[in-house]
């Protein structure tokens, strides 16, 4: 699965036989901090590392804030080194709560500057499934 970025970017998908099988679409820019909503599946080491780069060296963020209600993209974020720091009671409608997490440039498994780079590095030309 191809993954071509063209800045400037406000949301990024995933496509797969002609169809968005995942999504982040950036919110809000706060100079030091972006917001981002999170749905759907498919991601690919490919695709985060380019994320991590568009975000922490291009636009030169420190972290990112992700909004899910969905528990697979809870356990990516997680997995790329994000935590959980709160809970917008009824952000996605009535009794849907939307998560919010926060990854941090230095904590972001597939950015180069991460700690854990070298892995994702020595990974570089894998489009597997994270």
């Amino acid at each position: 699965m191809p993954c071509l970025f063209y800045p400037p970017f406000e949301m990024f998908g995933l496509e797969e036989n002609g169809q968005i099988i995942g999504g982040i679409i950036l919110n809000c820019f706060e100079g030091t901090d972006i917001h981002a909503t999170v749905a759907g599946g498919g991601w690919t080491r490919k695709f985060l590392r380019l994320f991590g780069w568009y975000l922490f060296e291009h636009l030169g963020v420190l972290r990112f804030t992700g909004i899910t209600e969905q528990p697979n993209v809870i356990d990516i974020m997680e997995r790329l080194g994000g935590q959980r720091e709160g809970v917008l009671r009824n952000h996605f409608g009535t009794g849907r709560n939307g998560i919010v997490l926060g990854v941090l440039a230095e904590e972001y498994r597939y950015f180069q500057r991460g700690k854990h780079a070298q892995s994702a590095i020595g990974n570089s030309n894998s489009a597997s499934a994270v």
